[in-house]
C-alpha cells in the first residue's frame, strides 16, 4: 500500500514536472514572438527596413548595416522602447564612409597703416615662419598679424605661387585687401591717384605666375576740389559750363538736368570730387540755374557757399529784384547770394585799360599793356619768364597811373591762365578778363574758373573760350589692346599660321608670320591674350582636342622664344569645336583648322566664400580669367588621318560664352589635321 502511494506521487510529479516544461517552451515562444514582431514593427515605423530581428529566449540581437552611426543609434533607442534595452544585442554593422574630402584652402592678407594681418586654413606644408619673416620685412616686426590655422593635407596645385604672388603684390600696395586660394588671387587695393592705379596694374599683370588668376579691383579716390565750383554762363545761343563741381553722380545728374532746362549746348559733365560746401550743393546749383534762366541770360558762379547772380546789361529792374528775392528765400541757409544788374558805362573819350598777353605755338611770350608800377612790371616779366622761359619772354608794357586797385592781381592771374595754354590770348580790363586759345588740360576752363574766383573774388567777371586739343601721345608709348587687334589682324589677313600635317611643328613658312606678330606684341604691353587652336571634325575628339591644344602651345612657345612677354597670355585647344565652315568640304576643313589670337575681357564672378568672407558674411569675387593648362607633348597615333597642311587665321575679339563646352564624341577615328 505504502508502495503505490509512494509511485502515485512520483508520477503525478513527473507529469507536474512535464506539464510545466510544456507550458515553460510556449511560454518563451510567446516572448520571442512578441518580443520580436513588436520590435520589427516599430523598426518598420521608422523605416529602418535594413534592420533584421532575431528573438533567442529573453535576448533580442539586431542585425543588419546602417546607412550611419545616427541610423544605427536610433535603431536601437526604438527597440529599448518595445522591450528592456538590456535584451537588446547591437549586432550591427555601420557602412564604410568615404574619405574625408580635403578642405579648401585659403587666406586673407589685409595691410593698413598699423600692419598687416594675415587669417585662414593654410596646408601644413607651408613655411609659416617664412611667410611671416616676409610679411615682417613689409610692415615691420613687430606690425604683423597671423592667425593662420593649418590641415595635414596635401597642398593643391598652384596654392604655393598664389601665396608668393600676393604677397609680392602686398609690398607694392600700403592700403590693401588680397584673398588667396589655389589658382587664384583677388586683389583690392587703394591707390593714390588714377595714374598709379593704371601703373600698378600694369606691373601686376607683368608678375603674374602663368598658372594664377588673378582679379584686381584697384581704385583711386576722387580729386579734392578747392574752391568747389560751379560756373555756367548762358548767352544768345545757349549756355555752356565753364567748371561743374559735384560730390556725386546723384548731384551730377540733379546739376546737369537743370542746365540743360538752362538752354546747355555745350559738354554735360562735371567732375566728381571731395570738398562740398554743402550736403544740398546740388539743390542750390538747381535754383541758380533755374533763376538765371529766368534772367535769360548772365553768368553764374558759384565758389564754396558763395553764389554770384550777374544779369545782363538792360533786364527791367523789377523782373530781376522779384527773381533774386525768390531766389534768396529758396536757397539753404549756408549759401550766400550776391546778385548784380549791370548798368550802361557812359561814354569816354580816354585810351583803353588793358593788358594783352599772348603765347604763340612755338611757345614766345609778349606781354603789352599798362602796369601801376616799374616795379610791378619787373615782377610780372619775372614771373612770366619763371613760367614759360627766360629767352620765350619780351615784356612791352608801359608803366600809368591810376589804374583800378585790383590791377596787378588781375594780371598776375591772368598770366597763370595763360601758362595752362600751348597757344593763346589773355586780355584783361578792369572790368573783364578774357582767355582765349587752346589748351591741352581736359579741364582747363574749371581751372581757370577756380582760379579767378579765388583769387579775384566770385563776383569777378571773365569770359573763357579755350578749346581742348589731346596732348600727343609720348614716344614708345605701348599700343592700346585695340591697335594690336588691328596691327596682328592686318598680319594675319596676309598669311597664315600652318603647321607639318598631324603635327603640332609650326611649318617654316610661318616662321615671318610669327616674328611680324611677336614685332607688334612686343609694343602692346600685357594686354591679356588667348591663343586658341582648332581642327575639322574628322578622327576622334579627343585627339582632335589634344592636337589643338598642342599647337596654341606651340604658337606660345615660339612667341616666348622671341623674348615676348606672355605671362598675360594663355593657350587653349578647343578641337572641333566651334566650326567657321561645313566641315564635309575639303575647303570647309582648311577653314576649321586654324589659330585665333583673341582678346579675353576678365569679369568677376561670385565664388566660394573664403575664411574671411565666411566670417564677416560677405562674399568675394573672384577672376574668371582661365589659367594656363599643362601642354601635352606630341604624339602621332597610327591610325592618324593626313591631310594637307593645317592653316589658321587669327582674329582678335571677344571669347564666345560657350567655349569649353562639351561636344559629342566623333566615331571616326584618328585626328582632326
Amino acid at each position: 500500500m505504502r508502495r503505490s502511494t509512494s509511485l502515485i506521487t512520483g508520477l503525478s510529479l513527473l507529469v507536474a514536472a512535464g506539464l510545466s516544461l510544456v507550458a515553460a517552451s510556449f511560454a518563451v515562444t510567446a516572448i520571442e514572438n512578441g518580443s520580436e514582431i513588436g520590435i520589427r514593427r516599430a523598426l518598420d515605423a521608422e523605416t529602418y527596413d535594413w534592420a533584421e530581428v532575431q528573438a533567442d529566449g529573453l535576448k533580442v540581437i539586431l542585425t543588419g548595416t546602417a546607412p550611419d552611426e545616427a541610423a544605427r543609434f536610433e535603431a536601437l533607442s526604438a527597440a529599448g522602447r518595445v522591450v528592456d534595452s538590456a535584451r537588446v544585442i547591437d549586432q550591427m554593422d555601420v557602412k564604410a564612409t568615404a574619405d574625408i574630402a580635403p578642405p579648401r584652402f585659403s587666406a586673407e592678407i589685409l595691410r593698413s597703416e598699423s600692419g598687416v594681418s594675415l587669417i585662414g586654413l593654410v596646408p601644413a606644408s607651408t613655411d609659416r615662419e617664412a611667410l611671416s619673416k616676409r610679411l615682417a620685412r613689409v610692415a615691420g616686426p613687430d606690425n604683423v598679424a597671423e592667425f593662420l590655422e593649418t590641415a595635414n593635407y596635401p597642398a593643391p596645385d598652384g596654392w604655393a605661387e598664389s601665396l608668393n604672388y600676393a604677397v609680392t603684390a602686398l609690398e607694392r600696395l600700403p592700403r590693401a585687401k588680397i584673398s588667396v586660394s589655389a589658382g587664384q588671387v583677388h586683389v583690392t587695393a587703394m591707390t593714390q591717384s588714377a595714374d598709379e592705379r593704371t601703373e600698378l596694374e600694369r606691373d601686376l599683370r607683368r608678375a603674374k605666375p602663368r598658372r594664377v588668376d588673378v582679379a584686381l579691383d584697384l581704385s583711386a579716390p576722387r580729386p579734392v576740389i578747392t574752391p568747389f565750383t560751379l560756373r555756367y554762363i548762358l548767352g544768345p545761343d545757349g549756355g555752356h559750363f565753364d567748371a561743374c563741381s559735384a560730390p556725386d553722380d546723384d548731384s551730377a545728374a540733379t546739376i546737369l538736368n537743370a542746365a540743360r532746362a538752362a538752354g546747355l549746348t555745350g559738354p554735360d559733365r562735371c567732375t566728381i570730387g571731395l570738398g562740398v560746401p554743402s550736403p544740398r550743393w546740388d539743390e542750390a546749383a538747381a535754383l541758380s540755374l533755374n533763376a538765371l534762366a529766368r534772367l535769360q541770360g548772365g553768368t553764374l558762379t558759384m565758389t564754396d557757399a558763395d553764389i554770384a547772380l550777374v544779369a545782363t546789361e538792360g533786364l527791367d529792374p523789377h523782373l530781376f529784384d522779384q527773381i533774386v528775392g525768390e531766389l534768396e528765400t529758396a536757397l539753404p541757409d549756408v549759401f550766400a547770394l550776391h546778385a548784380t544788374l549791370p548798368q550802361p558805362e557812359a561814354a569816354t573819350d580816354a585810351g583803353p585799360t588793358e593788358f594783352v598777353a599772348t603765347l604763340s605755338p612755338e611757345g614766345l611770350v609778349q606781354l603789352r599793356g599798362r602796369m601801376p608800377s616799374e616795379g610791378f612790371r619787373t615782377l610780372a616779366d619775372s614771373f612770366a619768364k619763371a613760367r614759360f622761359g627766360t629767352d620765350s619772354v619780351h615784356t612791352a608794357a608801359r608803366v600809368v597811373d591810376d589804374l583800378p586797385a585790383d590791377w596787378s592781381a588781375r594780371v598776375l592771374a591772368g598770366l597763370d591762365a595763360l601758362g595752362m595754354l600751348v597757344n593763346g590770348v589773355v586780355d584783361v580790363t578792369p572790368d573783364m578778363i578774357t582767355v582765349s586759345g587752346v589748351s591741352q588740360l581736359e579741364d582747363a576752363s574749371a581751372q581757370m574758373s577756380r582760379l579767378f574766383t579765388s583769387k579775384l573774388g566770385e563776383t569777378s567777371k571773365f569770359e573763357l573760350n579755350v578749346t581742348y586739343r589731346e596732348p600727343p601721345p609720348p614716344e614708345n608709348q605701348p599700343l592700346s589692346a585695340e591697335e594690336c587687334e588691328v596691327a596682328i589682324g592686318d598680319i594675319l589677313a596676309q598669311g597664315k599660321i600652318t603647321f607639318e600635317p598631324g603635327s603640332s611643328r609650326i611649318d617654316r613658312d610661318s616662321r615671318d608670320i610669327i616674328d611680324a606678330i611677336a614685332k607688334v606684341l612686343d609694343n602692346c604691353g600685357p594686354i591679356p591674350l588667348e591663343i586658341q587652336g582648332y581642327t575639322d571634325s574628322q578622327g576622334r575628339e579627343t585627339m582632335n582636342q589634344e592636337l589643338s591644344q598642342q599647337r596654341a602651345n606651340a604658337v606660345l612657345t615660339e612667341l616666348s622664344a622671341r623674348r615676348v612677354r606672355t605671362a598675360s597670355f594663355k593657350a587653349v585647344g578647343y578641337g572641333e569645336e566651334r566650326p567657321i565652315a561645313d566641315n564635309d568640304t575639303e575647303e570647309g576643313r582648311e577653314a576649321n583648322r586654324r589659330i585665333e589670337f583673341r582678346l579675353v575681357r576678365t569679369d568677376t564672378s561670385p565664388d566660394d566664400e573664403t575664411t574671411l568672407d565666411s566670417l564677416s558674411g560677405d562674399a568675394d569675387a573672384d577672376a574668371t580669367t582661365v589659367p594656363d593648362g599643362d601642354t601635352p607633348d606630341d604624339q602621332t597615333t597610327d591610325d592618324q588621318t593626313t591631310d594637307d597642311q593645317a592653316t589658321g587665321d587669327g582674329t582678335m575679339e571677344d571669347l564666345p560664352d560657350d567655349a569649353g563646352d562639351d561636344a559629342a564624341d566623333d566615331t571616326t577615328q584618328g585626328s582632326g589635321d
